[in-house]
């Protein structure tokens, strides 16, 4: 018997696996993360191929089609459910690395007081018209969530910490995905009847459209547009932790309980760690100590699992889903998506931004 065994076997030994028993436990994902690759991979070809069309749109399309029909076999589902929830995490901490606090403070006083009065209100308000078009209230808050700060990567952070199904987050993924594609189309025609000159349309943009990826496509459709456009939708993304975490605080004194421990005996944190890397990623962009070659490098890792993370979840789009929600969700989505553009727009005649 070799020292190895005799140790393994020793009353009270902590056995550590080797690699062939971690590679069992990561084969049922093989077959899912494969197929989130090539259709990774789909996505950001398309979108290099038809101008204005993000690949994040083409990521929860190409999942959805995989779902509705018949391709999302059993056998891909632990590697989709992986992407959709794993690869998202790491996605969000990654995405701090774009943001530092100097670019929020930039804003000014003004710029940050429409941000927040942006995010505020429209995720309030939609929590409301959900409940008055009877919509049901998880659904509602992932909604809410998606509106009103980054979209589905903003309902894939808020799951993590509510009871939900996978329906809810189909449906919230589907709305805001709808609503951002057509941002891209309509908004940019408005400017000239809404009387805003090009920095304050890249910063309405900013303050409204949902997905980082379709405020970019948006803006880009009126030169000069891009820069102030970024900025404040980057300081919109910067509310995901504090949002997050004061829910994930919200439901757990709601539910009137600690949460219970986990097999290993330890609780779990009542802020989610990913929300907290976040936040650290936040504070390590903003020493400037990281080369600009790094923080390119982690920008493009960032898209790169944001967009796989979407395949994921547009699996979890059900035509069939929809049908059954009705109208109600879809107008619920329609509601926050004027909401937010019309608070947006409010605030930034207000100030001039």
């Amino acid at each position: 018997m070799s020292d190895e065994v005799r140790a393994a076997t020793r009353p009270g030994a902590t056995v550590v696996p080797g690699p062939v028993e971690r590679f069992g436990r990561l084969r049922p994902l093989v077959p899912g993360l494969a197929a989130v690759a090539a259709a990774t991979l789909v996505a950001f070809g398309v979108a290099a191929a038809v101008p204005g069309l993000g690949a994040t749109t083409v990521a929860v399309v190409l999942g959805a089609l995989a779902a509705n029909l018949g391709l999302h076999r059993a056998v891909l589902r632990p590697g989709t459910a992986f992407a959709a929830k794993r690869l998202l995490r790491v996605g969000v901490v990654l995405l701090g690395l774009q943001l530092s606090l100097g670019q929020v403070a930039g804003l000014g006083w003004a710029g940050l007081a429409v941000v927040a009065a942006t995010v505020t209100l429209t995720f309030t308000g939609t929590q409301v018209l959900g409940r008055l078009l009877r919509v049901g209230r998880t659904r509602s808050l992932l909604v809410a969530t998606g509106f009103s700060i980054c979209g589905a990567s903003a309902v894939g952070a808020m799951k993590e910490v509510v009871d939900c199904d996978e329906e809810d987050v189909g449906v919230a993924v589907a709305l805001v995905t709808l609503c951002g594609s057509l941002a891209i189309l309509l908004l940019p025609p408005l400017r000239g009847v809404l009387g805003l000159d090009v920095t304050s349309f890249g910063a309405w943009v900013g303050a409204s459209v949902h997905d980082v990826g379709q405020t970019v496509a948006t803006a880009n459709r009126v030169p000069g547009a891009l820069s102030a456009a970024v900025v404040v939708k980057l300081s919109r993304v910067v509310l995901l932790a504090p949002l997050v975490a004061a829910v994930a605080l919200r439901e757990r004194r709601t539910a009137g309980r600690q949460a219970q421990p986990r097999a290993d005996g330890r609780r779990p944190a009542p802020v989610p760690l990913f929300v907290v890397g976040f936040l650290v990623a936040i504070l390590v962009a903003s020493t400037g100590w990281l080369p600009d070659g790094v923080l390119h490098a982690a920008e493009l890792t960032q898209q790169v699992l944001l967009v796989a993370a979407l395949v994921g979840l547009g699996t979890g789009i059900h035509i069939a889903m929809l049908r059954r929600t009705g109208g109600r969700a879809l107008a619920l989505g329609l509601a926050s998506w004027v909401l937010v553009a019309a608070v947006a727009y409010a605030g930034v005649r207000l100030v001039g931004a």
